[in-house]
């Protein structure tokens, strides 16, 4: 056999070994995701599945239980939580990789009703109270539990609604209530409602409120996974931005 057949034999080898280990190379990501990001999250992990063949596990709740569980060993590799707080703890506690925090996006806060009408285009509607169940996502665990309390105060409604408020333990939750009807209204995340129709709703001025910065950050669970790294670039990139602002999110 010719050095030249051997040489050609040896760069085919070469290339086979290093296209099943690229394969090999595919790896799973477990993500932590802020309830109100589950579909955009849905979207963005298949779409990087699709580029890179790794496969993202999702797994969605409040991000008051995310960091409870983060804190106590549980083993995701990448955060996406709903406020920046609970990724600056992280960070601080030495349990988020220093320098991999970042916003992904900026939530917007709705108030919605699956009745037409019943919510109009002010908010007036709150003054009114002429309802008897308003949901919210517990503000103890959910970002936009936060917000919609300071909705409320900053329009001098609080005190007369409280005894009408059902709280939810996630921002999933607070819709599912007006959802079933177990609430005629409720504050939800607007990525949860930009792509239905019918109802009535009204976007809270984000003055109202303080700014929900949804902040991402690597855990040390990650650190040394080339997948979960590249996860967090793919996020940053203009494929996952597009998805992002399709569903009402802004972007710092």
């Amino acid at each position: 056999m010719s050095a030249r057949i051997i040489t050609s034999l040896a760069a085919l080898a070469a290339g086979l070994l290093m296209a099943f280990g690229g394969v090999a190379r595919a790896d799973d990501v477990p993500v932590a995701v802020a309830a109100n990001f589950t579909e955009p999250a849905k979207e963005i992990a298949a779409a990087f599945s699709a580029k890179t063949g790794h496969h993202v596990v999702l797994s969605f709740g409040s991000s008051g239980q995310f960091y409870t569980q983060i804190t106590q060993g549980a083993p995701f590799e990448v955060f996406l939580s709903a406020d920046a707080e609970r990724p600056q703890r992280l960070e601080r506690e030495g349990l988020g990789v220093p320098g991999s925090r970042f916003t992904y996006a900026v939530g917007r806060l709705v108030l919605f009703s699956k009745t037409p009408g019943l919510v109009d285009d002010k908010g007036a509607v709150l003054a009114r109270g002429a309802f008897n169940k308003i949901s919210i996502a517990d503000p103890t665990a959910a970002p936009y539990g936060v917000a919609a309390i300071q909705v409320m105060h900053r329009l001098g409604v609080y005190a007369r609604l409280q005894s009408k408020i059902v709280k939810g333990t996630s921002i999933t939750q607070a819709y599912q209530f007006v959802d079933s009807g177990a609430a005629e209204l409720g504050f939800v995340a607007l990525s949860q409602v930009i792509g239905s129709e019918g109802g009535s709703r009204w976007l809270a001025p984000a003055t109202l409120h303080a700014p929900i910065d949804q902040q991402a950050i690597l855990l040390y669970a990650g650190d040394k996974k080339p997948a979960a790294r590249a996860f967090l670039q793919f996020l940053r990139g203009p494929e996952a931005l597009a998805i992002i602002k399709r569903y009402g999110y802004e972007l710092r």
